[in-house]
């Protein structure tokens, strides 16, 4: 038998999403099984799959030892070159500048060098993470961006903040969130764009739908800050934060995103890669704004962190718009 001890970073969440990240390779329908069959209880006594911990609660595992080791991943720290820059940082999060061609997480093709990566390394050499004492948690971020699109990111180093942070992200306006764009056409007024966003297994896409039809809705704003009759740069605000959401949306309304491979206009990206060398979506999330702070967080309240444009895309920016 096996006893874990619940602490900071494991209370407030369901015990087979925490038995899930305890023991990542047993299957949910075996943690399910193990609770009905009452092989897993919580302070010695039988609990539903849904019971929520609390700090301090003591997790008996009544299996054997070879089989709860067989089930756990090896967490490591990778050694990794840092890439991304700090924007702000304290005890409870961090907010990083990441560049664009580094994936946030993980993907089939790209398991070590991602920003998460880089960052527990990053934790873990400061002393702030170490994989050995804790029992699930790892360092997470809240927001995501596309591999190509770069900018703020936010991370949440323990439980309570993480929690916090999505909640706050999940209700409208708590954070807001602002990008840099520049698109095709001259835009002269701002914007607002609503609709339904559905996915296109076709090249993995997603497309946009007036009504809900299984769809998740989009909200986007926007604002012209520079154009001429070529293109536009915009501010653009996500009230909601789907994929691809803002790529699709601008796309949709005739002004795509110069440089975007799966959403752009062909010539003009062909014009932006051989006169600038731009080969992925000109976005870059610039702006956090904590409007609205729940929990641990309140101090951030009215509080606003600014990501410049990277380099190469100020060059571009001001080759467009200079004074012809």
């Amino acid at each position: 038998m096996r006893e874990i001890r619940i602490g900071k970073n494991e209370e407030n969440q369901r015990i087979d999403k925490f038995l899930r990240k305890y023991m990542a390779k047993a299957s949910l329908g075996f943690i399910y099984k193990m609770i009905r069959k009452k092989s897993i209880k919580v302070n010695g006594n039988k609990i539903d799959n849904d019971y929520i911990l609390k700090y301090g609660d003591a997790i008996q595992l009544y299996l054997k030892e070879d089989t709860i080791e067989s089930f756990i991943e090896n967490r490591e720290v990778r050694k990794i070159k840092r890439t991304f820059q700090i924007v702000y940082e304290d005890d409870y999060l961090l907010l990083v500048n990441k560049p664009y061609g580094l994936l946030v997480h993980g993907d089939s093709q790209e398991k070590k060098n991602t920003l998460i990566n880089q960052v527990t390394g990053y934790l873990y050499a400061k002393g702030e993470y170490d994989p050995k004492s804790e029992k699930t948690f790892v360092p997470a971020s809240v927001n995501r961006l596309d591999r190509n699109t770069s900018g703020i990111v936010i991370i949440g180093k323990n439980y309570e903040t993480v929690q916090n942070l999505n909640q706050m992200i999940r209700e409208k306006h708590h954070i807001r969130k602002f990008y840099l764009t520049v698109v095709k056409g001259q835009v002269k007024s701002c914007g607002e764009l609503k609709g339904y966003l559905l996915k296109d297994e076709r090249g993995n896409k997603v497309k946009i739908a007036e009504k809900e039809e299984n769809g998740k809705d989009i909200h986007t704003m926007y604002r012209p800050l520079k154009t001429n009759k070529d293109y536009s740069l915009l501010e653009v605000e996500i009230i909601t934060g789907r994929t691809h959401q803002i790529r699709l949306h601008l796309s949709a309304i005739g002004h795509p995103i110069v440089g975007d491979p799966k959403y752009g206009d062909k010539s003009i990206n062909q014009v932006m890669k051989k006169k600038f060398g731009l080969e992925n979506q000109f976005l870059h999330a610039y702006r956090i704004s904590f409007e609205k702070c729940m929990g641990n967080l309140k101090y951030l309240e009215g509080k606003t962190f600014e990501a410049p444009l990277p380099q190469r895309l100020k060059e571009i920016e001001q080759s467009l718009f200079s004074e012809r």
